[in-house]
Parts: C-alpha cells; structure tokens; sequence
C-alpha cells in the first residue's frame, strides 16, 4: 500500500457509506432492476481489475457456443467511439476497446460482440440479433440490471475479503456485495493447491446456501502465435522481451521464470495506449512476447509483426463438470 492510498484512508468510510447506500437502495427496489426474457450471465468482482474476467468470458463462449447463439456485451474501455457498437469486419480496438476486439478476432462467427457503457441499452439492441444467451463482461456493480446469473471472481493472492473499499484498497464495493452471486470463483490459483487449503479459504468466504465455490488456475498453451505462425514454446529462446499492459502480470512471470527463460520486462498500466515512444522503443527488441490483450493493441504496428508473439492462456476450473452443469442449468431456467 503506497503512502497516498494511506493517506487517504480517511475516505472509506464517505465510500463505504455511498456504495452502501446505492446497494440498498437496488436491493429493497427503491431504485429498480430491470430483467430480461432471454438469459443473461455477468461475470464480474468486487476489485478493480485482474481477477480473470476476461479468460472466462472465452470460457463461457467456448462452452455455449455450440448449442447456443452468443452475444457478449462490454462497456468497451477506452475505446474512441461512444454509444452501442456491434464489432464486424471493420471494426478496431479504437472503435470497441482491447477485450471485445480479441472476443471478436477469436469468435468471430460464433458469437455477437457488442459494446455499450448504457448495459440496457446493450442488451435492447443486442435483443433484435435474437441471442440465446448474453455474457455480461464486468457488469457485477451495474445494478440497473438484473442477470440471471452472476458469477464473481476474486484471485487466489488479494481475495476480496482480505481487501478493503478504495481508495486505500482496491474494492469497488463492499464485501457484503459478493452475496449477489450464484457462483465464486477464485482464480488464478497455484496448480498444486490442496483440498486443506481450499477448505481454509471457503470458511473465509463464507459462502451462502444459495453460492457455490470454485478454484481455478491459469493453463498457458504450449504454442506462442503471431500474426501469421505460430512457434512452440520450449523453442523460445531467452533475451526477449516480455511486454504487459495489463493489471497484474505477476502469473505470466512466474510461469515464464519457472520455464528458466531469462528475459527483459516492460511493464505498462492495465489498456495502456501505446505511444510512438512506445512503439520506437519496441522496433528496438529482437522478439516480443506479449499478452493476448496486448497483442490486440500492437498487432496493427507493420515494424513489429515479425517479432511480436503472444502466449494464449485458457481458464482451468478444479470441478468443471459441476461448473458447467450450473451454467446450463441457469441458462435453461
């Protein structure tokens, strides 16, 4: 915790009290929730930033995609267009924002990809598309509608309930919130994690009759993917460079450091806008190994496409086939 966020603890309580408020307010229907007829799943945390959302957005489409017609629909951060974007072909990360912009490059014909910060107003204009299902990707704290279905992540390392209400901690809300879900998930867990400790960490938790837990880890491919090949991973050789701009890469790290590659680290904020010093200092690298979000934003450079690969991560559930059971079975209801 740096010296302002301490300074600033003062705070909480004016936030704790606002957010509070605001929750209460939605859960005796003084302010009102508007449901839908087709089914909407939300994936989304108490903290800002880098529980997994992301990975298990793709997750979801993976399951569903088969059986269903899928939209996903996201406020679209940091993109330069305002109001409801459907992506096609000539969308960009510019027009719909990093994440949607890799839904989109991945799925493309399996699934609707959408924007809009007015979530309503997303899912009305997605309605006339006819999706089976909605994924509502970082929408937990947007009350104004009512899912289906919530599934809350929160990370192994900085679990919510060891965290406190910004601005000296990272919380949006407070804890009290995760009652809201149907289903949590801790993420990016060690794969050796034991039975003992996921027990310690569910009493933290302290789930309700109505949640069920679960524990999930990263699983990184065995292939690293450029815009034209791709190149196993054992066959990258140490030097390169490792570029992130999203908010907590301390996974990859570790992952990369305990396959004994030796690399140089430039570390961005998570959606970082890379500049032309940005892009100046990156023609300089010999290769590149980035994240897939951040693969998205610099693809689009003609002087890094022969050095610039990423590593696709999937999600890894310790139970997925009570996982997915829950999800279908909310889907149906």
């Amino acid at each position: 915790m740096n010296f302002i966020r301490k300074i600033l603890l003062p705070f909480v309580p004016i936030y704790f009290l606002v957010t509070w408020l605001r929750n209460t307010l939605y859960d005796f229907g003084w302010k009102p929730s508007k449901s839908y007829s087709v089914p909407v799943v939300c994936v989304g945390n108490l903290s800002v930033g880098g529980t997994g959302k992301t990975p298990m957005i793709e997750y979801l489409i993976r399951l569903l995609k088969h059986e269903y017609k899928i939209a996903t629909l996201s406020r679209g951060y940091k993109r330069k267009t305002k109001g409801f974007q459907l992506a096609d072909e000539t969308c960009t990360v510019a027009s719909i924002g990093d994440e949607p912009f890799q839904f989109y490059n991945k799925f493309k014909s399996d699934v609707l990809v959408a924007v809009d910060a007015n979530r309503q107003n997303g899912i009305e204009q997605l309605q006339e598309h006819d999706p089976d299902v909605i994924l509502l990707d970082d929408a937990f704290q947007h009350r104004k509608v009512k899912a289906g279905l919530n599934i809350l992540l929160t990370t192994y390392n900085a679990p919510y309930f060891k965290d406190i209400l910004l601005p000296t901690g990272n919380l949006r809300e407070p804890r009290s919130g995760a009652k809201r879900a149907q289903i949590i998930v801790v993420t990016k867990c060690p794969h050796d994690l034991n039975t003992l400790e996921k027990k310690r960490i569910i009493e933290q938790i302290k789930p309700e009759a109505h949640q069920a837990v679960f524990f999930s880890s990263i699983a990184y491919a065995e292939q690293i993917c450029s815009v034209s090949e791709s190149m196993a991973l054992h066959d990258l050789k140490s030097g390169f460079t490792l570029v992130t701009g999203i908010a907590n890469p301390t996974s990859l790290i570790e992952f990369l450091k305990a396959k004994q590659f030796n690399f140089d680290h430039l570390n961005f904020q998570d959606h970082h806008e890379f500049s032309e010093v940005d892009i100046v200092l990156l023609e300089q690298k010999e290769m590149i190994l980035t994240t897939e979000k951040d693969f998205m934003r610099l693809k689009q450079y003609e002087t890094l496409k022969d050095k610039l690969y990423y590593l696709p991560i999937q999600v890894k559930l310790d139970y997925p086939n009570k996982f997915n059971a829950l999800i279908e079975k909310a889907i149906k209801r």
